[in-house]
C-alpha cells in the first residue's frame, strides 16, 4: 500500500465511481481499477461492493477513508513545506465554509490573501452547518473551515480561532410591510410569512425562537440554497432573517435590510487541525487572525 493508491481510492470515493475519478485524475479507467484492486489485495479486504456499474463502500472501505485522508494530507503538507523553503510562491489552501460566511468575511479574507500571496490559490468546499465544517476539517477533506454559530461547538483535535461576530438582520421587500430604517421587534412579525434555512442553521434557530415566544410567524419556504432567498423575498413570497453578510447584496438587489431588536448574533470562527498545516494554510490563517485583530 502506498500514498498513490490511497489518493486513487479517495478519488473514487469523492467522485462517486471509477469513471469520474479517472477523468479527474487524467488516468485511464482500467489503470485506476487495477490500482484499486491492488490496494484491496494488499489490505486483504474488499473496499467497495460492486453493484452493477456502481461502487458502494464496504465497512472496510468506510474505515479506510479517514486514515487515507490523513496520509494524503500529511504527504501534501510535507511536499508543500519543502517547496516553501524556496519561497511561498505556489500552493493551495482548501476551506470548508458555510453559505453566509462564504459571502463575508471569506470573500474579503481571500482578497487579502491572494493579494499578499498572488501565487497561491483557494478551493472553497460547501458546508451548511457548523458540525459539517468541523467534520470536513477533522476528516482532512479540507485543512481549514469557516463557520458561524450561536455557540461554538467543541471538537477533539480541532482548534477554533474566533474571528468576531455577525448580527442577524431582517430582509424585506421594498413595498412593505415595513418602512426603510424601521427597527423590527418580534411582535412586529406576527402574521408574516418567512423563508427559512434548514434545521441546524443559525437563521433557522432564531426563527424558531421567535415562534416559540408566541409570535405567529408562518414558515412558507425552507431552502438549503441561500442564493434563492433574496429572489423569494423580492417576489413577495416572504421575509427572511439572514446574517448581515448578505446586507450589501440585498441592498443592491433592492431589498430592505432592517435591524432586529433585541439583537442576535453569530460567533465566527476559523477551524483548523491541531496537526501541522501546509504553508499555504498557515499563510491564510495569519491573514485571518490579523484581520480579526484589526477589527477588534
Amino acid at each position: 500500500m502506498d500514498a498513490r493508491q490511497l489518493a486513487y481510492f479517495l478519488a473514487v470515493v469523492d467522485h462517486g465511481g471509477v469513471h469520474r475519478a479517472a477523468a479527474a485524475l487524467y488516468l485511464a479507467q482500467p489503470s485506476l481499477s487495477q490500482a484499486i484492486r491492488a490496494l484491496e489485495r494488499d489490505l486483504g479486504q474488499d473496499l467497495f461492493h460492486r453493484v452493477g456499474r456502481r461502487l458502494v463502500l464496504t465497512n472496510a472501505g468506510h474505515a479506510l477513508v479517514e486514515p487515507a485522508r490523513q496520509v494524503v494530507r500529511d504527504l501534501d503538507t510535507a511536499r508543500a513545506s519543502v517547496a516553501a523553503t524556496a519561497g511561498l510562491t505556489v500552493g493551495r489552501v482548501e476551506i470548508a465554509a458555510m453559505p453566509s460566511q462564504a459571502v463575508q468575511p471569506l470573500s474579503r479574507l481571500i482578497t487579502e490573501f491572494t493579494t499578499r500571496h498572488p501565487g497561491l490559490s483557494v478551493t472553497i468546499r460547501a458546508a451548511f452547518t457548523a458540525p459539517e465544517v468541523i467534520e470536513s476539517v477533522r476528516t482532512g477533506v479540507t485543512e481549514l473551515g469557516l463557520l458561524g454559530a450561536t455557540e461554538l461547538p467543541a471538537a477533539a483535535d480541532i482548534r477554533l480561532i474566533p474571528l468576531g461576530r455577525q448580527r442577524f438582520v431582517l430582509i424585506a421587500p421594498p413595498d412593505g410591510p415595513f418602512q426603510p430604517d424601521q427597527v423590527v421587534r418580534p411582535e412586529d412579525l406576527a402574521g408574516q410569512r418567512i423563508v427559512v434555512g434548514q434545521p441546524g442553521t443559525g437563521m433557522r434557530r432564531l426563527v424558531e425562537q421567535i415562534r416559540a415566544s408566541g409570535v405567529d410567524l408562518q414558515q412558507v419556504v425552507e431552502t438549503e440554497h441561500r442564493e434563492a432567498i433574496l429572489p423569494l423575498v423580492l417576489s413577495g413570497v416572504g421575509l427572511a432573517i439572514l446574517a448581515e453578510s448578505w446586507s450589501d447584496l440585498a441592498h443592491r438587489a433592492g431589498a430592505l435590510v432592517l435591524t432586529l431588536e433585541p439583537p442576535a448574533h453569530l460567533t465566527l470562527a476559523l477551524a483548523t487541525r491541531t496537526a501541522p498545516l501546509t504553508p499555504a494554510a498557515k499563510a491564510f490563517l495569519a491573514v485571518a487572525t490579523a484581520s480579526a485583530d484589526q477589527a477588534r
